[in-house]
C-alpha cells in the first residue's frame, strides 16, 4: 500500500462538476479535489459566464478548407497563422505561417487583435496564452481554443491567464482533460472551468505585472534580434538569398555513392551555396570545437509522478527551458546514481537536440539538477576560438539549421545522426565580434528571466488570494 493514494468522497459530491460522468481515479486526485474546493468557496463563476465568445478551430471543417482552397504558406504573406509552437516560444519572425488576405477574411470569426486568452486543444491540452498585438494580421490556428471576455464581466484577461497558469487553476484545467490519448481538453470542458472572483484591485496589480513583464520580454527579444543581426553581417549572411532552383544534376559517383542518399531533396542548390559562403572565410567542423556527449533513453518503465526531472526535446527551446513532464523514479536514480550523477549538464553545456526539433541548442548558465533524454545532445567548447554564447547563437541561426534540413529531412521524424553532426561546419569570426554577441546575449537572458520572475509573481498572487480566503 506504499505511496498508493487514496481520496474518499461523497456519493453527493461524485457528480459535482463531473458533467461527463467521470468515475476514473484520475479525476477524483486530491490536487484536483482540493483546488476545486479553494475556488468553490469563494465567490466564482465559469468561463461560460465570463466569454462573450470561445472559438475553436481545430484540425477538422475549416482549417481543412484552408489547407485544400488557400494553403499554409512558409513565405511572407498577408497574416500569420499563430500555432501553439509560435506562442509557446514567443517568436513571430521565424518559422512562422502564412495565410493570404482571401483566406484571412473567409476566417472571419478566427481573427485575433491581441489581449485574447488562447487555450490549447490538444499537446499540452489546457495551456493558456496571451496573445501580444502584433504588426500584422493574425489568424487563429490549429488546436486552439480563442476565448474573447465580456466587456464588465468582473474578470480582466490577465489575472485569467494568471489564474489559469496557477498551481491551483492547473489542476482545476487538469481535472477536465480528456484521459485517453492523444491527452486533449473539448470546448464544453474550457466552458464550464471554474474562475474565482478576486478583488479588483489586486486584478489591476496581476495586470500591471504581466504587462511590464511582456514590455521586458520585448526588450529581451530586440537585443537577441541585434545578436542575430550581427552575427549575419560578420559571417556575410545578413542579406544572403539561396537560390531557388530546385535542380541539381549528379553522377551517380557524386550522389549515392558519396552520400548513401537518393532524395531529390538532399541535393537541391540551396544547401550547397551556404556551405560554401561559410567557406569562403575561416571555418572549423563542430567536432574540432566541442566534445560530444551523449545520454540515455531510460524507458517509461523508470517515469514517475516524482523524481529527478528528465529533459526532452519537447521541454526546451533556444529561449529556455520549461518544467519537465516526466521524472526518474527514485528506485531508477538509486540503481543507476553513478552514472545518472556523470550525465547531469554543467554550466556552459550547449544542450542540442537530433531528433524531432534537430538542431535546436541551448546554453546552460549553471550546473543542472536533471539529465537529458538520449535525443539530446552535451556540447562542451574544448577550442576557446569559439565562445559558448557565439557558438550556441550560430548553432541556431540558418547557417546551422540549414545543414540540419539537408541532414534529417527525408523522413517524417527529424533524425540527426552524430557522425552527420560532427561534420557540421561553423564560420569562425573575430573574438572581439564574438564578445559583442556574447554580451548581447547575456543581456537578453538576463532580461528573459526578470520576465519571468515577473510572470511567477503574478501568478503567485493569485495563488495568495485563493488560499487567503
Amino acid at each position: 500500500m506504499e505511496r498508493l493514494e487514496i481520496a474518499e468522497i461523497k456519493k453527493s459530491d461524485i457528480l459535482l462538476d463531473n458533467e461527463k460522468f467521470r468515475i476514473d481515479n484520475e479525476f477524483f486526485k486530491k490536487e484536483y479535489i482540493n483546488a476545486y474546493k479553494f475556488v468553490k468557496k469563494m465567490k466564482h463563476s465559469t468561463i461560460r459566464d465570463i466569454i462573450a465568445c470561445l472559438t475553436d478551430f481545430h484540425a477538422n471543417g475549416s482549417y481543412e478548407i484552408i489547407a485544400q482552397n488557400f494553403k499554409l504558406l512558409d513565405e511572407p504573406d498577408y497574416a500569420y497563422m499563430v500555432r501553439s509552437t509560435d506562442l509557446e516560444t514567443q517568436n513571430y519572425e521565424t518559422g512562422v505561417k502564412y495565410i493570404s488576405e482571401n483566406a484571412y477574411n473567409f476566417l472571419s470569426k478566427s481573427k485575433i487583435y491581441g489581449g485574447e486568452l488562447l487555450i490549447n486543444k490538444i499537446g499540452i491540452p489546457g495551456k493558456s496564452y496571451l496573445m501580444p498585438k502584433l504588426n500584422k494580421p493574425v489568424s487563429l490556428g490549429m488546436n486552439l481554443f480563442l476565448l474573447k471576455l465580456k466587456p464588465n464581466c468582473g474578470v480582466n484577461e490577465y489575472y485569467l491567464w494568471a489564474f489559469l497558469n496557477s498551481r491551483i487553476g492547473s489542476n482545476i484545467i487538469k481535472r477536465k482533460i480528456n484521459g485517453t490519448m492523444p491527452l486533449s481538453i473539448d470546448k464544453e470542458a474550457i466552458k464550464s472551468l471554474y474562475i474565482p472572483i478576486i478583488n479588483i484591485d489586486i486584478q489591476n496589480r496581476i495586470r500591471s505585472l504581466i504587462m511590464e513583464s511582456q514590455k521586458i520580454f520585448n526588450d529581451s527579444k530586440s537585443l537577441y534580434r541585434q545578436a542575430e543581426e550581427l552575427l549575419l553581417e560578420a559571417i556575410g549572411l545578413k542579406d544572403f538569398q539561396p537560390t531557388n532552383k530546385n535542380k541539381s544534376i549528379k553522377t551517380f559517383k557524386e550522389s549515392f555513392l558519396t552520400t548513401g542518399r537518393l532524395d531529390a531533396e538532399y541535393y537541391q542548390p540551396k544547401y550547397e551555396e551556404i556551405i560554401s559562403k561559410v567557406k569562403q572565410q575561416e571555418y572549423d567542423l563542430l567536432s574540432n570545437l566541442v566534445s560530444i556527449k551523449k545520454s540515455i533513453e531510460p524507458g517509461s518503465e523508470a517515469y514517475s509522478d516524482e523524481g529527478l526531472p528528465f529533459l526532452r526535446v519537447s521541454d526546451y527551446n533556444k529561449f529556455g527551458i520549461s518544467e519537465p513532464e516526466k521524472k526518474l523514479s527514485d528506485n531508477f536514480y538509486n540503481a543507476n546514481r553513478t552514472l545518472i550523477n556523470s550525465l547531469k549538464p554543467k554550466k556552459e553545456t550547449i544542450l542540442f537536440s537530433k531528433d524531432g526539433s534537430a538542431g535546436t541548442a541551448y546554453l546552460l548558465y549553471e550546473d543542472a539538477n536533471f539529465i537529458t533524454s538520449g535525443a539530446i545532445l552535451h556540447l562542451n567548447i574544448k577550442d576557446k576560438k569559439v565562445l559558448p554564447e557565439y557558438l550556441t547563437l550560430t548553432l541556431n541561426s540558418k547557417v546551422v539549421q540549414q545543414q540540419a534540413e539537408h541532414d534529417a529531412g527525408g523522413s517524417i521524424i527529424l533524425h540527426w545522426r552524430v557522425d552527420e553532426i560532427k561534420k557540421v561546419v561553423i564560420p569562425i569570426i573575430d573574438i572581439k565580434i564574438q564578445r559583442k554577441i556574447a554580451e548581447l546575449i547575456e543581456k537578453s537572458f538576463k532580461l528573459r528571466t526578470e520576465s519571468e520572475r515577473l510572470l511567477k509573481e503574478a501568478k503567485e498572487a493569485v495563488e495568495k488570494e485563493i488560499t487567503n480566503c
